[in-house]
């Protein structure tokens, strides 16, 4: 009867505003899947498809946040395609899930609830929608790709501000505008090192052959 009539509601409010229907449609897809395994067809670099599976670890008000053995990805719902489980997994409903209650902590949510919320991303997550951009702020210093509409950049969370992530790489800070990025997902320190020298090399090769054809 709940999923009836929370069924029913979406319904009225997308009728009210049509654009608001992908995203409410994703995000209540994604609360029932919390903690389980998805797979996410989204627009990648150059229009091409990117397909991703993992644990549904975070559900934003407009993002999700997967994670799986090596990595965590964020995927913005603007451009996401399609959501679905992958074949061969069971589907349960939040019903049948396990919870496990600690008297502590519900003490501690009743007379010290923001103190306590702050303290675990779990609760954060729980209790409050963040928005693509908030979220990035509690991963400030944490070494991601991120691929966006023109280019694919890496670095060092910095900042975020309400249009623009903000990266560092070897002392130069990149901005990327929010409404541009498609995919953005964490990375090991020896993969980020090999990234950046790989880049750094073939500017400087590009560096010279451009000097060696200014001289001829």
């Amino acid at each position: 009867m709940t999923d009836y009539i929370g069924q029913k509601n979406l319904f009225k409010i997308t009728e009210i505003h049509e654009p608001l229907r992908k995203s409410l449609t994703l995000k209540k897809f994604f609360k029932s899947k919390r903690n389980q395994q998805v797979v996410i067809a989204s627009r990648g670099e150059m229009d091409g498809c990117l397909e991703t599976e993992g644990k549904v670890a975070a559900i934003g008000r407009d993002f999700v946040m997967l994670t799986n053995l090596q990595k965590r990805i964020w995927i913005p719902f603007t451009y996401i395609e399609t959501a679905n489980i992958p074949f061969g997994f069971p589907s349960y409903s939040n019903t049948h899930q396990h919870h496990l209650y600690d008297n502590h902590l519900q003490k501690r949510l009743t007379l010290q609830f923001g103190e306590t919320v702050n303290e675990r991303e779990a609760l954060v997550q729980q209790f409050f929608e963040e928005s693509f951009r908030t979220n990035f702020l509690s991963w400030k210093g944490t070494r991601v790709e991120v691929i966006s509409r023109e280019e694919t950049v890496s670095g060092k969370i910095v900042n975020t501000t309400k249009s623009e992530l903000e990266l560092t790489s070897f002392g130069t800070v990149r901005k990327i505008p929010l409404e541009n990025i498609r995919f953005v997902s964490t990375f090991s320190f020896i993969s980020y090192l090999k990234k950046e020298l790989r880049t750094l090399l073939q500017s400087w090769d590009e560096k010279v052959r451009g000097g060696w054809n200014n001289e001829k």
